[in-house]
């Protein structure tokens, strides 16, 4: 954009100030007017938006302290740069100015050269800042890009283990979603959801069995029940799960959400009586984000396909999770559930792996 085209809103109640800042203005940028405070903020909100605002404060109805307050208040104007220009000159006009947001103070007489100056100043300023998050934007992405890529890669490793585990990542992500949602807006999940935010939770979920990697064959893909022994072996998947992604942040040095996933990993099947593992964590004592993945997962394993079973139907299903409310889960996390379990048949359904999933869900 040249100088030119820059525009620059002169707001002032007096006509003849209007003009004299317009005939200073006018051989560098386009010049737009507003007399009072009400019109002001309706062209700063509108597109396309000044660049610069130059505004009286001594003005009747709505002064200029207000308007330059609602154009801070506004997320589509608060980054306008606003110059006083009054002829008020005490230093607490000024602070009180500079405190509501404003980048500049200019006083009458009006000199053309400084306000030239100072407006010349403030917008190559504005050019660095935009510049500058734009950056911080473009890098922002590519982190988050470079972590899906971590995500899709050790959930794909775990895909490779168990072909089954498609529709699985794909169901438990949504599902976990739904019942995040709701937990958001919960008294006891707040404190958990202000450090963690939904979009990061639901993109570990697919790590939750990466550990598998490290279950043998012969068990991973046993068409009959488990032996005692067998099934001691694959209770060991929650601590491969935790030890792999543990690795894997202290390659990064820092916290991450592979912190999260390895929380995820380690405790989906700790139960709300302490009788699960690996741990025989009970209560509150569970992470959060365990016991979201324990009735996720349990609802998806019951309602799925695999060498060893056929799939339940979603209301036998639904009927499980509610018996282990209060002994398997988290009660307050089953109401949640109980609460979407329509949608929730809906989601598994569009996600379903197989005829015999998908007869499952319509029974």
């Amino acid at each position: 954009m040249t100088p030119k085209q820059k525009r620059i809103l002169v707001v002032d109640d007096t006509i003849d100030n209007i003009l004299v800042l317009r005939e200073i203005l006018l051989d560098e940028y386009t010049v737009i007017a507003a007399s009072n405070g009400s019109d002001a903020l309706a062209i700063a909100s509108n597109d396309p938006k000044p660049d610069c605002i130059l505004l009286d404060v001594l003005m009747p109805g709505m002064d200029g302290y207000e308007v330059c307050r609602r154009l801070k208040a506004n997320d589509e104007t608060r980054n306008i740069p606003v110059l006083f220009v009054t002829t008020l000159s005490d230093e607490e006009d000024e602070s009180r100015g500079l405190e509501l947001g404003a980048v500049d103070y200019i006083t009458k007489p009006i000199r053309p050269a400084v306000v030239l100056s100072r407006i010349r100043n403030h917008l190559n300023l504005k050019e660095y800042q935009d510049h500058l998050m734009d950056e911080v934007e473009k890098r922002t992405k590519e982190i988050v890009k470079m972590q899906d890529v971590t995500i899709y890669s050790l959930a794909a490793l775990a895909e490779t283990r168990d072909n089954e585990l498609s529709g699985h990542f794909r169901r438990t992500q949504h599902v976990s979603e739904i019942l995040a949602h709701d937990m958001t807006k919960h008294p006891s999940y707040l404190d958990f959801f202000r450090k963690i935010s939904v979009d990061i939770l639901c993109k570990s979920i697919p790590l939750h069995d990466v550990g598998k990697v490290g279950t043998p064959d012969h068990i991973l893909f046993k068409p009959g029940r488990l032996t005692a022994e067998e099934f001691e072996v694959m209770k060991l998947h929650t601590v491969h799960g935790r030890d792999i992604l543990q690795r894997a942040e202290d390659v990064l040095n820092h916290d991450s959400f592979l912190s999260l996933a390895s929380d995820i990993a380690y405790t989906h099947h700790e139960k709300w009586d302490g009788s699960g593992y690996p741990q025989g964590l009970s209560g509150e004592s569970i992470p959060i984000s365990g016991r979201i993945m324990a009735v996720v997962d349990v609802y998806d394993a019951l309602i799925s396909n695999r060498v060893y079973k056929q799939p339940m139907p979603h209301s036998k299903a639904v009927e499980i999770i509610l018996e282990g409310r209060g002994a398997h889960f988290d009660p307050t996390i089953v109401d949640i559930f109980m609460a979407h379990k329509e949608e929730i048949r809906k989601i598994s359904l569009e996600f379903a792996d197989c005829d015999s999933e998908r007869e499952a869900l319509q029974a």
